[in-house]
């Protein structure tokens, strides 16, 4: 229990300081300076996570590119070449898994950051620390993952002969734009999670219809026009779309889409703050 962290110097010495820890009430954001304070925890929970997935595992890192690449050459397959879905003029290995890592990174980081609270649970019932510091570095260690897979692309890239057009300069603005959505979307399922535990086999679920939802098996253009601002409600089409465009040069993602898909993101971002703040101070008790 308990969410605010307030430092009170003592009498007894002048480089001790007393730490009273008291809970919020109503809704309250997030406190970036106590954050910051702890800005050495983020590291340290998600090299946690990175270790304890490859831990006793043959592959190791590998893991990260076998996912995509496999999901890649059954789509291939399935897509490609028997239901002859179109490509944008590009070779549709390419045109797929250019989809499939930022996607890939997304439901890999959804899946841990709605769990993380539940699976830390002896940490939070024992010692202090900003709870959101769990959900959070749960998505940064999927940022490893990410750059391996991408590492892989570019290979691919250069196989095919296809170069990185100058829009590739907005890559950064999409890789952004996914951490914002999945932790809008981990803080809402990992605060929901430690009350109603549906949430972790609703997540897989979830995490499946919506990619059939998101255009990476077949092109955004494939959306009637006039659907195309409702389509841009899922963020992760205005990202896909992004990662095409700036790598690929192809699906220039519209003005309207793009900006529906990042407004989207932002309010579910804090939205999921401000919620996750307010059952904050109740995880201790439920968990």
């Amino acid at each position: 229990m308990s969410s605010v962290a307030e430092r009170v110097e003592t009498d007894t010495s002048p480089s001790e300081e007393t730490v009273l820890v008291r809970p919020t009430s109503g809704w309250v954001f997030v406190d970036f300076k106590e954050l910051w304070r702890y800005r050495e925890l983020f590291y340290f929970l998600a090299w946690r996570d990175i270790k304890v997935r490859y831990k006793q595992t043959v592959l190791g890192a590998a893991w990260a590119v076998l996912q995509p690449v496999i999901t890649m050459i059954i789509f291939s397959i399935f897509f490609g070449r028997l239901a002859k879905i179109p490509s944008d003029g590009v070779p549709y290995p390419i045109f797929a898994y250019t989809a499939l890592i930022p996607w890939t990174f997304f439901a890999f980081a959804l899946t841990n950051s709605s769990n993380s609270l539940v699976g830390g649970a002896s940490l939070i019932t024992k010692v202090y620390f900003p709870r959101l510091a769990i959900p959070v570095s749960s998505v940064i260690a999927g940022l490893l993952d990410f750059g391996i897979a991408f590492i892989v692309l570019i290979g691919m890239m250069l196989f095919y002969g296809i170069y990185p057009t100058p829009a590739v300069i907005a890559l950064p603005f999409f890789v952004l734009l996914t951490l914002v959505t999945v932790l809008g979307i981990g803080l809402w399922l990992s605060a929901l999670n430690v009350e109603y535990r549906d949430i972790r086999y609703t997540v897989p679920f979830l995490t499946q219809v919506w990619m059939f939802a998101t255009p990476i098996a077949y092109p955004s253009s494939m959306v009637p026009e006039q659907w195309r601002i409702v389509y841009g409600l899922n963020p992760m089409a205005g990202v896909v779309e992004g990662f095409r465009w700036a790598l690929l040069g192809v699906a220039d993602p519209s003005g309207p889409m793009l900006a529906v898909s990042t407004t989207v993101a932002v309010l579910m971002l804090v939205s999921g703050m401000f919620y996750f703040r307010r059952m904050e101070r109740k995880f201790a008790d439920i968990i």
